[in-house]
């Protein structure tokens, strides 16, 4: 990742029909045919080969931008995607897109693994299945967010926790990957080449809600919706979409910084 942007803009679904139907279709593409064999994955010990069921549950996609959001975002997420696709050809991942894929291969692994003859499930080998595939998700997110230029986090109420006094999240997913984008920064040039030109485009609810995560916000330029609107209504074409907002906003970086 090169650049981070704090997004403080709860964007209308209603308002915003048709880039929720392209933002859709754009996910759609991201569906690959899942296997949903797990003798597929066997190795000759009878231990599950990790490495291809995240290769084949969790594909890496081909992206310029990462959208990190709360689950209950999903669709202005959608949106977000489909305005970006619409004004500027950008490419971006929404992460939400993925997490369904754990719920569903947690479920075959723990049905075939973890039940017992009484049909209720092993504490300890749910606390592992649980641990192993979530390392699989986490890791696959991190994957996304290193090989993409650019993270967008949705700064929402849903995103953030409206009664700490600090800055914090109760999502433990916004927080590894608001972490992980810190971790990752990198040079345009990664991105880019050496020209500096765009490379061409070939859990139990109660649970989660008493634990909060501080989060760090400071190295993402906060961005909002009139300056969405400038970035968009300024464009002409002459520079890559992504440059013309980081030079839009530079002197922001500067009085943030």
């Amino acid at each position: 990742m090169y650049k981070g942007f704090n997004l403080k803009y709860d964007i209308d679904i209603n308002a915003n029909k048709k880039y929720h139907s392209l933002g859709n279709s754009i996910t759609d593409t991201y569906k690959t045919k899942i296997k949903s064999v797990l003798d597929e994955f066997l190795l000759p010990n009878g231990n599950l080969n990790g490495t291809k069921m995240q290769e084949n549950w969790f594909p890496q996609i081909k992206a310029d931008v990462f959208i990190s959001h709360s689950h209950a975002d999903e669709d202005k997420a959608k949106i977000f995607a489909g305005w970006l696709s619409d004004k500027f050809k950008i490419n971006a991942f929404i992460d939400s897109c993925i997490w369904g894929y754990s719920d569903e291969l947690l479920l075959q692994i723990d049905k075939k693994f973890c039940q017992q003859d009484d049909g209720y499930y092993n504490y300890r080998s749910r606390n592992k299945s649980t641990s192993h595939v979530h390392m699989m998700l986490s890791t696959a997110l991190s994957m996304m967010i290193y090989n993409t230029e650019c993270l967008f986090f949705l700064n929402t109420p849903s995103s953030i926790s409206p009664k700490s006094i600090i800055t914090s999240t109760l999502s433990p997913w916004i927080y590894s990957e608001i972490t992980m984008s810190k971790l990752t920064l990198r040079k345009l040039n990664a991105f880019r080449g050496k020209e500096g030109k765009a490379l061409q485009k070939s859990a139990d609810f109660h649970f989660r809600e008493a634990i909060e995560y501080e989060l760090d916000l400071n190295d993402l330029t906060d961005l909002e919706e009139k300056e969405l609107r400038e970035w968009a209504d300024s464009y002409n074409g002459g520079e890559y979409p992504l440059d013309a907002l980081y030079k839009q906003t530079s002197n922001k970086n500067y009085l943030q910084g």
